[in-house]
């Protein structure tokens, strides 16, 4: 190569150089896609009430949210001892906080043992997926049922409010969290209300099926 062109050479690579160093730093500047939420709106069932957060199913469920779809991730809003009233008080501002493209609602239990109207807690719930719906966001909402010593009336249309709410809103539907577990006494604390660390798995694992389709 003669000194002539070898120095156009030169000079071309002095002149787009420049070019390739901003290309790269923008590439490298440009910011990671924003995760994607799954809120979960729960009581002390979802809270981990009595074990170590980690422990819980809706932590297991981040756990394998976070190996299996990236780009997702998994904020627990949970608080034990929550009501569907205090669900619905509080489902705007955490719609709000999240922008969540999944809403997971799993609350009731504390209405029925409080002996709470029905239509009351029909009316929270409705309340919490007409609210994230409106945000754009799909809702899996999970049910719980009522011990018989309640009367067959009140757990019946306690079990059908759960029902109907996922049929008026088409909206998919878990009806009873604790099936895979409720019929053995060792897999609850002292209490007889909480499910002990080693059943959290099963929560996870019966509740995945209907919440990953949500996911895609």
């Amino acid at each position: 190569m003669g000194w002539s062109r070898a120095l156009v050479l030169l000079v071309a690579l002095a002149l787009v150089a420049p070019a390739w160093a901003q290309s790269a730093a923008s590439a490298t500047a440009r910011p990671a896609a924003k995760p994607r939420t799954v809120l979960v709106m729960g009581d002390s069932l979802s809270a981990a009430h009595g074990l170590a957060s980690a422990q819980g199913w809706v932590a297991l469920t981040a756990d394998r949210i976070a190996s299996t779809h990236p780009g997702w991730k998994v904020v627990n809003a949970s608080i034990s001892g929550e009501t569907t009233a205090g669900g619905a008080s509080r489902i705007a501002a955490e719609l709000a906080r999240h922008a969540p493209a999944v809403v997971v609602i799993e609350l009731g239990a504390n209405d029925g043992l409080r002996g709470l109207p029905l239509a009351q807690t029909r009316e929270n719930l409705d309340r919490m997926i007409r609210a994230s719906k409106a945000a754009g966001a799909r809702v899996l909402l999970v049910g719980m049922r009522m011990p018989p010593n309640l009367g067959a009336r009140y757990t019946e249309g306690f079990a059908a409010n759960y029902t109907t709410l996922a049929e008026t809103h088409d909206v998919s539907l878990l009806p009873f969290l604790l099936e895979p577990i409720a019929r053995d006494r060792a897999n609850f604390q002292a209490d007889n209300l909480h499910p002990v660390a080693a059943a959290q798995p099963r929560l996870r694992d019966h509740v995945w099926p209907l919440l990953e389709p949500l996911l895609d």
